[in-house]
């Protein structure tokens, strides 16, 4: 059997943990973020966890994690 190809799209996106918790970046933290207020900027640079029903879509798309 072939080996499983890997979305890379997804893999630069996500995370996945020890415990395969998938985490992501908040997003918008491009460009225009003088306009922001500190909260904003400070809660975009944690990670998040998905959505437990987005999370199983996207370990399907990264089968060697």
């Amino acid at each position: 059997m072939p080996k499983m190809k890997t979305r890379k799209s997804v893999a630069k996106r996500v995370k996945v943990t020890v415990r395969k918790k998938v985490m992501r970046r908040d997003v918008g933290q491009d460009h225009f973020n003088a306009r922001e207020s500190g909260k904003t900027t400070r809660s975009k640079r944690r990670d998040f966890q998905v959505f437990k029903t987005d999370a199983e879509n996207i370990l399907r798309n990264l089968p060697y994690s």
